[in-house]
């Protein structure tokens, strides 16, 4: 189970300056062992009931939350997008348990795309700007809805929201205080 002895055991201390203890390795370990918690049921206690997983708008729910990290488990639906942003000052992590999602990078110069399908793994450092969303034609039955583990290292405090300009650059567009993983969900 996903516990602060799971989470402790892979602290270490970053050669380079970090807001955080933990490596992006580490957060990609706490995600995948995140995931394997909740596809094993540990977790169960925290889901909607069976085939109520909502479908409307992104659900999501905490799984650990300590001074070092938080885990959240989030449920995708169609079409709802992050917007672009960032996560402030807080590296990440995600694994995705099912379905499948899409993400909008910014390289620098413009949007990458990519897609992240179940088992794959994605962590993001400082400064990464992204828009996530599940991928066009993702789960058509609700009752098995597109899932991720996320981990945020220093958990989460404010996101910054951006826009590509019409001359290829990247403007923020606002900033917001909040705790919660990929900007507001249900």
């Amino acid at each position: 189970m996903l516990s602060t002895s799971v989470v402790s055991s892979v602290t270490s201390l970053s050669a380079q300056a970090s807001p955080s203890r933990l490596r992006p390795a580490d957060l990609l370990r706490i995600t995948d062992q995140g995931a394997q918690d909740v596809l094993d049921g540990r977790f169960a206690h925290l889901l909607p009931r069976a085939g109520e997983w909502p479908t409307l708008e992104r659900w999501s729910t905490r799984l650990h939350a300590d001074d070092d990290v938080d885990v959240w488990l989030i449920s995708w639906v169609p079409g709802a997008t992050t917007e672009l942003h960032d996560h402030a000052g807080s590296l990440g992590a995600l694994t995705v348990l099912s379905g499948v999602l899409a993400e909008y990078r910014w390289s620098g110069s413009e949007l990458k795309y990519r897609t992240l399908e179940a088992g794959d793994q994605a962590s993001f450092p400082l400064g990464w700007v992204h828009d996530v969303m599940e991928a066009p034609g993702g789960p058509a039955d609700p009752a098995a809805p597109t899932l991720s583990v996320h981990a945020y290292s220093p958990p989460l405090t404010a996101m910054s929201y951006y826009e590509v300009t019409d001359h290829g650059s990247l403007r923020r567009t606002r900033t917001e205080l909040t705790d919660l993983p990929e900007g507001r969900t249900a």
